[in-house]
This record gives structure tokens, C-alpha cells and sequence, in this order.
């Protein structure tokens, strides 16, 4: 970085007597500056040469010379609508006020529905990969007719978005692909009811939320809810043991096993809730022992988490995207949104710098080359 003059004091600030001498650790304070920032405009001077027979004949642009916005360029605008939430008009405006660079809100949607097509092979592999990996699953309303969906994987760092007509089982086929064989960690909608229990893992975050309900119904079911809440109070004291190494996940399944002691006080806890007398509580607690192998996948499946916590984080972007603009208008709209999202969401779980990833991609869809990967090709499925 460019550094000025030393600068040393002349005088002591206390007696006046000249100061002269070196500091071998001297105090930095460092300002920073952004620089002018001027956009590079190339101009092509395409001659037209008229031909004896009479047809005129222009010069050919260079190859990969395809539009009038650079990979950068695009990069940026999608950015600014995709990670940042911008309108297509403020992000016009702020390129404009930023890198001088007019621009019109149309013309910015334009690169979004094109920035939707190139992206679509990327997001396809990380689509892909949340398929062959253990992943958290959610899904919301989008605006009119449309859903979101997210895929988030537990062990790999990427997360799927798709935006969709419907919120049912088709629709979940299609996220999750016809022989999902991994686990499946979500919510207790009945939506999910059709994943096989083997293959499902209950959120418990969402478990605490309907022991609580329990709890505040003040009834006959109380107890069991205090006593539901407790006993999850101690398998998230158990697994936070095991992520920080103090207990072993071996040790941790010894408990979680059918025979285990938590699993059989639990099991035992959801009797009682069953033949409380509340009915609401009687059915939660029925429906829950009906599927209680979906309340322990992950103390045996590695790389399962017992939240859904990595969806919901996701899904957050969208849901205030929705209540700011209502929702995509048009197919292309919701592709462009799908695929930003999943590249700039992945690039985050990544460590990766997404305007230059996004500018690779504009760039390889230019010059006719392979597209960037957020997928590791060599990596190959964990067992489930």
C-alpha cells in the first residue's frame, strides 16, 4: 500500500528539548480512500464496404463481443438486485452515481433474465449436490401463486433455491428428485409426512415450539410439555458435548438408541402425553411416537443436524425480498431470482468472492468457455 513520509515529532511535549532518533515500532494510523472510479468504455469501429454487385459488407465483432455490458458490469448490476435487494431502478441509480456507469431500469432487467440463463447450469449442480447430500429443507410463499423452496446442505456448503407454482408433494419430488436416499431434515408439515420416516429428521427447534404450546395451553397436558421441553434441554446440552469433542458421537447414539436411556424416558413421556386427557396434546404426542424414528436420524447418520436451522437462515433472504417487492412478475423473474440466489448464497458458505465468481461466469458465457463450478467435482456422496 502507498505510505507517506515518516513523520517525527521535533520537540518534547513535555520540557521543549529537540527529539531526534528512530522508533523501531512506530504508531500507524491508516486512512482509507476509494479512487476515482471511471468506467473502461472500448469502442469498435465496424466499416461497412459496399461491394461491386452492390451489398454492403460490415466488419464482424471480435468473438465474444456479444452485447454492450462487460462481465464486471453485469456482475455488478445482478449483485446489487440479487445479494443487496435493490430495485431495478436503484440499482440503475447507483451504478450511475457510483462508476458513472447510465443505465435504465429496463435495461438492468434485461441483464437479470440473461443472468438467469447463464447461471441455470450452475445452479443445476448445486441443486444436484443438495440431492446427494444430507440437507435441511423449507419452503414459503413468494408472492401470488409462486413458492420458494431451500435446499441446504448439512455437510457440504451449498444451498439450492428453487421457485415454484406449487407448495405439495410434486413439488417436493421435484427439489428433492424421485430417489432422494439421504436425510431429510425439516419441519413437521404434512407435507413431509411422505418422506419415509427412515429418511426424515424432525427439526427439534420446531419440537420446542410445540412443547411450549403444551406448556401455555395451562391444561391437563402442561406437565407433559415441562417435562417434553426438559428432556430437549438435555439433548441439546448432550449435543453441544459433541460438537465441542467432550463427548463422543458414539456415546451420544448409546443414549439416543432404542433401548437408550433418553429415548426410553422420552418414548415413556410421550405414553403419558398421549393419555393426558388434552386432545390437542394427546394427537401431537400420538403423532410424534408414530414417527419417532424421525426424531433420532441424526445421532446416527453423520453430517445430520437436529435443526432445520440452515434452511431457515436461508429462506430469510427471500422472505424480505417478498415483502419488499411482492414477489417475481414473470417466469424469467423467478429463474433469474432462483439462481442468484443459490450462486450468491453458496459463494457465501464458501468464502468466496461472488461478484468475481459472477463475472468468471458472464466472462466463460462470453468467450464460449466452461462455466465455473461451486461444486467440488472430485467429492463423492457420504454414505447416509
Amino acid at each position: 500500500m502507498p505510505s507517506r513520509d515518516p513523520l517525527f515529532p521535533a520537540a518534547c511535549r513535555n520540557c521543549s528539548k529537540p527529539l531526534t532518533g528512530n522508533d523501531p515500532n512506530p504508531l500507524r494510523f491508516q486512512v482509507t480512500e476509494l479512487p476515482p472510479v471511471k468506467p473502461e468504455v472500448t469502442e469498435y469501429q465496424r466499416h461497412r464496404l459496399v461491394c461491386s454487385c452492390g451489398f454492403s459488407t460490415c466488419g464482424p465483432l471480435p468473438p465474444g463481443v456479444t452485447g454492450q455490458d462487460g462481465p464486471r458490469l453485469r456482475a455488478g448490476v445482478v449483485l446489487l438486485t440479487g445479494r443487496y435487494r435493490m430495485s431495478k431502478e436503484n440499482a440503475a441509480n447507483l451504478m450511475g452515481d457510483l462508476f458513472g456507469v447510465s443505465l435504465s431500469a429496463s435495461r438492468v432487467c434485461s441483464v437479470e433474465t440473461g443472468a438467469g440463463r447463464v447461471l441455470q447450469p450452475v445452479a443445476d449442480e448445486i441443486l444436484e449436490a443438495a440431492r446427494q447430500s444430507a440437507s435441511n429443507i423449507d419452503e414459503t410463499s413468494t408472492g401470488k401463486g409462486r413458492w420458494l423452496w431451500v435446499m441446504a446442505m448439512a455437510t457440504a456448503l451449498g444451498t439450492a433455491f428453487q421457485i415454484v407454482s406449487g407448495r405439495n408433494r410434486e413439488e417436493l419430488l421435484k427439489l428433492i428428485g424421485e430417489n432422494y436416499v439421504r436425510i431429510l431434515t425439516s419441519d413437521r408439515h404434512s407435507l413431509y409426512s411422505r418422506v419415509p420416516p427412515g429418511d426424515h429428521q424432525y427439526c427439534w427447534a420446531h419440537l420446542r415450539r410445540d412443547f411450549q404450546a403444551m406448556i401455555d395451553r395451562n391444561n391437563g397436558g402442561s406437565e407433559v410439555g415441562r417435562e417434553l421441553l426438559k428432556l430437549s434441554d438435555e439433548l441439546f446440552g448432550l449435543w453441544k458435548r459433541v460438537r465441542d469433542g467432550t463427548l463422543t458421537k458414539f456415546a451420544f447414539a448409546s443414549k439416543m438408541s432404542f433401548h437408550g436411556s433418553f429415548r426410553t424416558r422420552f418414548n415413556a413421556t410421550l405414553e403419558r402425553g398421549e393419555a393426558c386427557g388434552c386432545a390437542k396434546t394427546s394427537g401431537t404426542c400420538a403423532r410424534l411416537a408414530e414417527r419417532e424414528v424421525s426424531l433420532f436420524r441424526f445421532a446416527f447418520n453423520d453430517g445430520v443436524e437436529p435443526t432445520n436451522n440452515a434452511a431457515e437462515r436461508a429462506i430469510r433472504h427471500g422472505v424480505i425480498w417478498r415483502k419488499q417487492s411482492h414477489g417475481p412478475k414473470s417466469e424469467a423473474g423467478a429463474k433469474y431470482l432462483a439462481n442468484i440466489w443459490s450462486v450468491v448464497e453458496t459463494c457465501r458458505q464458501q468464502g468466496r468472492k461472488v461478484w468475481d465468481f459472477l463475472a468468471d461466469c458472464f466472462d466463460a458465457a462470453q468467450t464460449g468457455g466452461p462455466l465455473p463450478s461451486l461444486v467440488a467435482r472430485e467429492s463423492q456422496p457420504q454414505a447416509a
